[in-house]
């Protein structure tokens, strides 16, 4: 099955006496990207998460963010911090002797200086950590997943629709092209008629000289190549899996070989039935460059 490379995943679970979310969305990129939000202390979870992730994501800008909630958190303490406490008061008693400034050192003084004070995390069992952060990921990974998966089959279906058409196209053009053929013959014994005003004419000069226009605007081989570059567009949709690449590839060949139908096109209506299916996969690179 192919997937978008847009979803969301959200999930929440416990694990080593934490609470954990984590939600990850993602774009469109040609490659795999990934950036992980985390909360201070736990940063050492990046590159675990990281490579967690793109074992089962391929490409896509991805964003992971993640938040950990400690309960009460009996693992954080404030402690004084004597040495700095010691100085500080030091300093305000100078400097209320040296100006004559009266009431002495109040708790009020101290309040917002975040160097009084120290906090102490107690040591972090990153292994059990890990081991959870990772299994509630997983499960967000799943669901995002499954969203990637439905909007991959919106784009499978629409793209597949796309190609029949082309496909019905394809047909029109290789049925009127003859046509264009012996249209030009017909053209070209009528000038030469006109001009030779009902003399003999060599009818092998005109034989000849429509087998080279016939040469000229043969476009059995680009159908032929069409026909094959759409059986494999189709075939790695129905393979699944990363295949965007691929894709991306075969629809620049498809696009190619129209061009030189294009070129070759001697009939309007040829001509105008290559546009259509230049518009056709114009959409489809479009809807491709959402696939993974």
């Amino acid at each position: 099955m192919v997937r978008s490379m847009t979803g969301f995943g959200r999930a929440q679970g416990s694990g080593a006496g934490l609470t954990f979310t984590v939600e990850l969305k993602s774009v469109n990129s040609r490659y795999f990207e990934f950036n992980c939000r985390l909360p201070r202390g736990y940063l050492f979870l990046e590159d675990k998460l990281k490579a967690y992730t793109a074992e089962r994501v391929s490409r896509g800008k991805v964003e992971m963010y993640v938040t950990i909630d400690s309960g009460e958190d009996n693992n954080i303490s404030v402690e004084l911090n004597e040495a700095y406490a010691n100085a500080y008061i030091k300093a305000l008693n100078t400097l209320a002797k040296e100006y004559k400034i009266k009431g002495g050192v109040k708790a009020a003084d101290f309040i917002g200086n975040s160097d009084m004070f120290k906090i102490v995390r107690s040591q972090i069992d990153e292994q059990a950590v890990t081991a959870a952060a990772l299994e509630v990921a997983g499960q967000a990974i799943d669901k995002f997943i499954a969203m990637r998966e439905v909007e991959g089959q919106k784009l499978f279906s629409d793209v597949v629709a796309r190609t029949e058409d082309i496909l019905q196209k394809v047909e029109f053009i290789e049925g009127k092209a003859p046509e264009t053929v012996a249209a030009y013959r017909q053209r070209l014994e009528a000038k030469i008629k006109e001009l030779l005003e009902g003399a003999s004419y060599d009818e092998a000069r005109v034989i000849t000289e429509t087998a080279i226009f016939a040469d000229k605007v043969a476009v059995d081989e680009e159908t032929v190549r069409l026909r094959s570059h759409i059986g494999q567009l189709t075939g790695l949709l129905n393979e699944g899996g990363a295949v965007g690449r691929k894709l991306d590839f075969i629809v620049q060949e498809m696009n190619r070989e129209t061009n030189t139908i294009g070129s070759k096109a001697q009939n309007l209506e040829i001509a105008g039935t290559v546009v259509d299916i230049k518009s056709e996969i114009e959409k489809i690179r479009e809807q491709i460059q959402n696939i993974e």
